[in-house]
């Protein structure tokens, strides 16, 4: 029985809350030969620094992620959108949502990795500007396989270039 696509005019991002698990959990498993378990999700959203959002289509869960917050960067560790949602700017929808999170001063950067037999994500993401920095040999533990790790640059517009700086200046008396 072959899935056909579903059309989605707008997606809308908000935090994911504990009822949507299922949702996520169909998602992840359509998505990925080796899925996240619940136990995964819960251990990783359990973490102070670790924020989930999801993408709802028409009050359906259609797409999601699961980021981490560090200091200077974001850390993207699932990111995903059910097949018979894609190519229709809902996986943009959700990494506009996270380029807004980041800013000259603090978060600067969002990195991901990618696996090697990916291709999909690996065109996505250079697609939005991400650039291959290094190849993670064996980086997995399910399967004998490379990853990608994947790096997007912030990149100050040029009304934030020409703004000065809240800096401190030492004057010799």
């Amino acid at each position: 029985m072959e899935q056909t696509k579903q059309a989605c005019q707008t997606a809308h991002i908000r935090w994911m809350i504990r009822r949507d698990m299922p949702d996520v959990l169909g998602i992840e498993s359509d998505c990925f030969e080796f899925p996240w378990t619940e136990d995964d999700f819960i251990r990783c959203l359990r973490q102070r620094n670790c924020i989930g959002m999801v993408a709802e289509c028409d009050g359906k869960v259609v797409g999601f992620m699961i980021y981490e917050l560090h200091k200077n960067r974001l850390h993207i560790l699932n990111f995903a959108v059910h097949s018979n949602y894609r190519r229709q700017g809902i996986g943009n929808v959700m990494m506009q949502k996270l380029l807004g999170k980041l800013s000259q001063e603090r978060r600067n950067r969002i990195m991901l990795e990618v696996r090697e037999t990916n291709l999909e994500a690996q065109l996505f993401f250079k697609n939005l500007g991400f650039k291959a920095i290094s190849v993670l040999r064996d980086f997995y533990d399910d399967a004998t396989e490379d990853a990608y790790l994947m790096q997007f640059r912030y990149q100050p517009s040029a009304e934030e270039l020409a703004q000065p700086h809240n800096r401190i200046t030492r004057m010799a008396g």
